[in-house]
């Protein structure tokens, strides 16, 4: 194994894994800290999906920890934790905690940490991240209701979360390549920096950047950062890139989208994918709650539908939205509501002979495929950046689409299927 990932949430993972796809490496991604090293070593990248974006910081310590050292175990060269490209998080962690720990797994003396993701509108300039042109404090991200992210500086952000001391590239140096970039870091760690943020504005950039952290041990961001990783093994002669797949062959059967992210992209493809026509029905956390509304129902509706064409369930609303109801159910308990039903509706929806599933947002695409039991994903075609079709093999002839909330054209509810052979 050359690459061995640990990802803080499951369509984080996806992403990161289609990166490392679309550079030639054979990549697999693992639901889970695996139980078994030997299962690894005939890929050349393997990504972990963990869900510890948001649970206490030192259990996503824990489970980070134990997730690199069976990548390690299986002989991984670089480790990479991957966690969103708007770096949510909270001044508690868990992206400064985690980061310290595997610091500490690697002996690394120095790391980056570069979200940067140019392709999906985010951007790094002088240490501060933008969303579009929208610095990531007046982002929708602000709203977001697990992780509001109020500071635009990366640099204040993640130095409330370490007491390591944090420093920052800037951009007049990365635009000078490599061999700057490799000067700076190695003057920042003389100075007792030993995480840096990296500005990055184009796939360029994170291409020299990748190129001057080859020797690194351990690197942190999103998944833009493995853009130029792949080159580094094959310039070492480690690695014969394979080109990647434009389809998936997909099994017989129905299709249908479950969506959970209040984000605004998921709302916007929710919204043009009913002005389509696709049969749709929306999950109320308060009918749920008080019993008006049941999985049952939802799955009676379901088979209801035309089994020729795509059905849509979701609970996506508007943020005032979901304040109103975690006003009232309480915010944790509102989450664990929807996530549950959702889980159990995907669960219902491939029990009743749906093989094509798409699912939109990180918490419910973790529930959802949790519930189902998928251990293991092959990724298959790029649908949007960031996002592609994956095949399940734990037994269940299943193709997956696993959707952060944030990524995705409007038309991505309408469009995805055209990839499926």
């Amino acid at each position: 194994m050359l690459i061995g990932a640990v990802a803080d949430d499951l369509t984080g993972a996806t992403d990161l894994a289609l990166m490392l796809a679309a550079g030639g490496m054979r990549t697999i991604q693992v639901m889970g800290v695996p139980d078994d090293a030997h299962r690894l070593e005939d890929f050349d990248a393997v990504v972990v999906a963990l869900k510890s974006r948001t649970i206490p910081a030192a259990e996503a310590v824990s489970l980070s920890v134990a997730a690199a050292r069976a990548l390690r175990a299986a002989g991984c060269r670089q480790l990479i934790f991957k966690y969103c490209s708007t770096f949510d998080s909270t001044d508690e962690g868990n992206i400064g905690p985690v980061t310290d720990a595997l610091m500490a797994e690697t002996g690394a003396a120095v790391t980056i940490a570069c979200p940067a993701f140019p392709t999906n509108g985010r951007t790094i300039y002088m240490g501060h991240l933008f969303v579009g042109q929208q610095p990531l404090a007046e982002s929708p991200m602000r709203d977001h209701p697990l992780t509001p992210m109020r500071d635009s500086n990366l640099v204040r952000v993640l130095q409330r979360q370490t007491a390591s001391k944090v420093g920052l590239i800037p951009f007049p140096v990365v635009h000078q390549g490599a061999a700057a970039i490799r000067t700076a870091i190695a003057a920042a760690a003389r100075s007792g920096e030993r995480m840096l943020i990296v500005d990055a504005i184009t796939d360029r950039d994170l291409r020299e950047i990748g190129t001057a952290v080859a020797d690194m041990p351990l690197i942190t961001g999103g998944s833009g950062i493995a853009i130029g990783l792949a080159d580094n093994f094959a310039r070492a002669g480690l690695l014969a890139p394979s080109p990647p797949p434009r389809t998936i062959k997909a099994p017989p059967g129905r299709a249908a989208i479950v969506a959970g992210s209040c984000s605004q992209a998921t709302r916007t493809q929710v919204k043009t994918a009913i002005e389509a026509g696709l049969p749709a029905l929306r999950i109320e956390p308060q009918a749920l709650a008080d019993g008006r509304q049941t999985v049952e129902a939802v799955l009676d509706w379901a088979a209801e539908q035309d089994p020729l064409h795509p059905i849509l369930v979701y609970s996506s609303d508007e943020p005032e939205a979901v304040r109103d109801v975690q006003s009232v159910l309480g915010r944790a308990q509102a989450g664990e509501l929807v996530e549950r039903s959702l889980a159990a509706i995907g669960m219902g929806l491939v029990e009743a002979g749906v093989t094509r599933l798409i699912v939109a947002g990180g918490e419910t695409s973790g529930a959802v495929v949790g519930a189902l039991g998928v251990a293991m994903l092959e990724i298959g075609p790029e649908i949007d950046p960031g996002v592609p079709w994956t095949r399940a093999l734990d037994g269940r002839d299943l193709v997956l689409a696993l959707k952060s909330g944030n990524f995705g054209a409007p038309d991505f509810f309408i469009k995805a299927w055209d990839r499926l052979a």
